[in-house]
């Protein structure tokens, strides 16, 4: 098989939905698994280029997590809903487009120079970063339409209001469409699709729409959860993040619920084929669940995981970690089987009081190899960590190729992904809610607004 060939088929398997040229960075985390795994390769050390600092910082919808669970006795909270705490960049053929939440309008920078080549006004805040394919801008505000615009001159192509009816509310500090899109928007083929609506009781409205047109394919109402995080799409399926609650599963052809999975909430989300992982949960966990199946068959202390063929990688608020994620689900997986036999014969025993003592020496004797087996397993699934590093980026984090980069408090800094070896580290104006790499360069978004874009060493520098 042709190399190229061969590792887009990789690619194409692990990453889900892939856009673009190796260069780009079309949407939100590279592609619509929200992988974080750039098309190319960065080399250490990083030098300054352009720092674009917007007037007005962003503001989140959410400002930030509850102090405490007191009900389930949760101290120091994870924020579950952070999508829109930076002005999260996409980079296609040598631009760069941020939408802001401050002053509601769609940004297109010179990837090279940092200049300003257009703006467009929604008529909200846009919350979610946009998403170009082919030439065109795709984008979603509060004010409850979805947008298509030409991504070199930044004109109107169509706009189209997902919910029932225009109707403006008080929402987050602003004045909002009672179905604002807080999901971006996704496009495979000739549909583009998003979600309108974060209060239930007036409904949420997932919806697929023609690029062509800008007119309703398919729209699916529900009415017990919202919709507010990136959307995720594999080759069938569609992944509905819901704010605080669990990631609603959808047939991409018609919009049709699936399921809900189980787990502990969370606007973060990444695919690996249609198997989801997402949190951050109350408490920085994020749970593993399987395709075909809703309940999670692993969990991993951690804000962002990084999915290869090889490899996984593991941010946490204190450290990153290498994962043998192949092995470690094959663990979990042996243990879930383990588990259900100890139930059954739990259930068994508790069956048998008035059976002969031999039966339930035997019954009580497979429970303990049972347990045995089952504290084997997990102490292997602990050891299935190559490198671990500490490390104190938390916010952000992609790949491109070996080197790893975290984002944190007012700094940036780069791994090699074979070791954990720190190789780079540098400052930023703010707090680094989001990495985006294109072209050799690397863009740092901030939540004062500010977007650091720095360039990579070349080859034989």
């Amino acid at each position: 098989m042709n190399g190229k060939i061969h590792k887009a088929c990789i690619l194409l398997l692990f990453g889900g939905l892939i856009l673009g040229q190796a260069a780009d960075w079309p949407t939100y985390q590279h592609d619509y698994s929200r992988s974080g795994v750039a098309g190319e390769s960065l080399l250490t050390p990083f030098s300054d280029g352009w720092v674009h600092r917007s007037k007005h910082e962003p503001r989140p919808a959410w400002r930030g997590e509850a102090k405490w669970d007191g009900y389930n006795k949760v101290y120091d909270m994870k924020s579950r809903q952070v999508f829109d705490y930076a002005f999260h960049t996409v980079i296609v053929d040598g631009r760069v487009y941020f939408g802001s939440s401050a002053d509601d309008k769609v940004y297109c920078l010179d990837a090279a120079t940092g200049k300003q080549q257009w703006v467009f006004f929604t008529e909200g805040p846009i919350r979610l970063a946009p998403t170009v394919v082919k030439g065109r801008l795709y984008v979603g505000s509060d004010d409850g339409h979805a947008y298509c615009l030409d991504a070199v001159t930044g004109k109107l192509i169509w706009q189209i209001r997902v919910g029932p009816k225009d109707y403006r509310i008080p929402g987050n500090g602003r004045i909002i469409s009672r179905w604002p899109l807080r999901t971006g928007i996704v496009v495979v083929g000739k549909n583009a699709y998003c979600a309108a609506g974060m209060f239930p009781s007036e409904g949420v409205f997932i919806t697929a729409i023609d690029i062509e047109t800008g007119e309703v394919k398919w729209q699916q109402k529900q009415g017990d959860l919202p919709a507010q995080g990136y959307l995720l799409a594999s080759q069938t399926r569609l992944y509905v993040p819901a704010g605080r609650n669990n990631p609603v599963v959808l047939n991409r052809a018609d919009g049709k619920r699936i399921r809900v999975v189980s787990g502990q909430g969370g606007t973060y989300a990444l695919l690996t084929g249609d198997s989801l992982v997402f949190g951050p949960g109350k408490t920085g966990t994020l749970g593993f669940v399987e395709s075909n199946r809703g309940d999670q068959l692993a969990s991993f202390k951690g804000n962002h995981m990084i999915v290869t063929p090889e490899m996984s990688y593991l941010q946490s608020d204190t450290h990153l970690s290498a994962l043998d994620r192949q092995r470690y689900l094959q663990l979990a997986r042996e243990r879930r089987t383990l588990q259900s036999r100890q139930k059954a014969t739990s259930e068994q025993l508790k069956k048998t009081k008035s059976t002969s003592v031999d039966q339930r020496k035997l019954l009580q004797k497979q429970l303990t190899e049972l347990g045995q087996s089952i504290d084997k397993a997990t102490t292997e699934m602990g050891e299935c960590f190559p490198w671990q590093v500490r490390c104190d980026q938390p916010l952000s984090m992609v790949l491109a190729g070996q080197t790893l980069v975290t984002g944190g408090h007012n700094s940036i800094a780069a791994y090699d992904a074979r070791t954990g070896k720190q190789l780079w580290r540098g400052k930023a104006e703010g707090d680094v809610f989001g990495l985006a790499v294109s072209g050799g360069r690397l863009f740092a978004s901030t939540n004062r607004g500010v977007i650091h874009c720095l360039e990579a060493r070349r080859l034989g520098e």
